[in-house]
């Protein structure tokens, strides 16, 4: 099945008139979502709602970024069944997983909601200890070209975007929800084994920064996550114990910094 990002859909259109309002026909691109089945072993461990793109590298990067999976040499096959519209992935022998978490619905909003990290994963979000550092003027300049390169939400809407860069390498991502962004970049350096990249990354994101989405930026070992957005509470805490680099409310000559502040040179 080809990746189907958009339907055309026959609407109605407002418009304002010297009398007054009324509605045309008009045919409008608007976003599409389906319904993906993770299947580990032959059994549904969950379903994501999520843009038509990087199926398996959404799979991968779920697992690992919950703490299911320590590396891609964890897996023997992971394939995308299209009809079923499901990646199936198979572990290697001596790979369990916790069946009590099994069989999830993620919404594309806010997933499963937890607050902090899960207690029982806990050994796999440690303190991001880089030494990387990146120039101020850089990251407010980046976040503006940033936002100018979200082809999708310039031309239709209705997604979030992440951009990874690094000083050799940059992909940006979109997707109806902001974690499966995280989760596909995640599978996408899994696979490119690229993993060490993550150290000496700076990750540009177009919405808020909740406790889940710092989860995975302390899960990847990000050291700067920079937001168009506003953080809650909750993640600016939690990047303060694990020594992520916060930026907040970021424009093209603005921002705020919530936490370890010395990896922003001026």
């Amino acid at each position: 099945m080809e990746d189907t990002i958009y339907e055309k859909l026959n609407i109605g259109e407002i418009i304002k008139g010297k009398d007054g309002y009324r509605v045309q026909d008009v045919t409008k691109n608007v976003i599409a979502e389906i319904s993906l089945k993770v299947m580990v072993d032959s059994e549904e461990l969950v379903s994501v709602l999520c843009l038509n793109q990087y199926h398996e590298e959404l799979a991968l990067g779920f697992l690992y970024n919950e703490g299911v999976i320590s590396s891609y040499s964890d897996i023997e096959s992971v394939t995308f069944n299209d009809k079923m519209l499901a990646v199936m992935i198979k572990f290697k022998e001596g790979v369990i997983i916790d069946r009590q978490e099994s069989l999830r619905s993620l919404t594309s909003g806010c997933g499963k909601c937890y607050t902090y990290i899960n207690p029982l994963k806990k050994s796999h979000y440690k303190e991001v200890k880089s030494d990387f550092t990146y120039p101020l003027d850089e990251i407010l300049a980046m976040m503006n070209d940033f936002v100018n390169r979200s082809r999708i939400y310039i031309d239709i809407g209705g997604v979030h975007s992440v951009l990874l860069h690094t000083p050799d390498y940059e992909i940006l991502i979109e997707d109806i929800g902001r974690h499966n962004c995280f989760d596909k970049i995640a599978g996408l350096m899994m696979k490119e084994n690229k993993m060490d990249l993550f150290g000496r990354a700076v990750v540009f994101v177009s919405g808020r920064v909740s406790s889940e989405i710092m989860a995975k930026i302390i899960r990847m070992g990000v050291p700067i996550l920079v937001s168009k957005s506003t953080p809650t509470t909750a993640a600016v805490k939690l990047a303060q114990e694990h020594q992520v680099t916060l930026l907040g409310y970021v424009r093209e000559h603005s921002g705020y910094i919530y936490s370890w502040p010395e990896r922003v040179t001026g």
